[in-house]
């Protein structure tokens, strides 16, 4: 895939999950909130340019420090986002004000990063920038997940069952 339909792609996901933050969204239990993260990740893995060859220690360094960015990010990103019971048993959830700061600072981070970077001579292209939002999606939506989960057994749902529950009533 070309750089530009990478970027896109970055745009595209990024404004969609900001979309989705935005709004109070019910917790489904589809189980695929690992979908999204598990696409970007192997399209970042597919493409060539992950690591800088010209400078390889100090792109897999600069990559793994990315990666660090992303994991926290996507931790805090998971612990700031509301969460809450409908009146029909449904778990629901919204990023709060605290979840702006912490998206806020995510990407101040990788900015100096870039800049780092760039000013050492590292070439970091889309794929880097890819993998940091996989990693990052997939923390946020492992968080979301456990802490449902946590919910709902102390509403006395069981935890191998929650938030899964209402959605299994749903099917049935």
């Amino acid at each position: 895939m070309s750089g530009l339909v990478n970027v896109l792609v970055i745009v595209a996901v990024i404004a969609l999950v900001v979309v989705r933050q935005c709004s109070a969204r019910q917790i489904s239990g589809d189980r695929r909130w690992w979908v999204l993260p598990g696409v970007l990740l192997v399209m970042a893995l597919r493409e060539p340019g992950l690591v800088d060859r010209h400078h390889e220690t100090l792109s897999v360094v600069v990559l793994g420090a990315e990666l660090v960015v992303g994991l926290v990010t996507g931790a805090a990103w998971g612990w700031t986002a509301r969460l809450w019971r409908a009146e029909d048993g449904s778990l629901w959830s919204k990023g709060t004000k605290a979840t702006v700061y912490v998206w806020t600072g995510g990407l101040v981070l990788r900015v100096a990063l870039y800049a780092v970077a760039a000013a050492l001579g590292v070439h970091q292209g889309s794929p880097a920038l890819m993998m940091a939002l996989a990693v990052t999606l997939l923390v946020r939506g492992g968080v979301l997940v456990r802490r449902a989960s946590e919910i709902s057994a102390s509403y006395g749902v069981p935890a191998d069952r929650a938030p899964f529950r209402q959605a299994w009533k749903d099917r049935v």
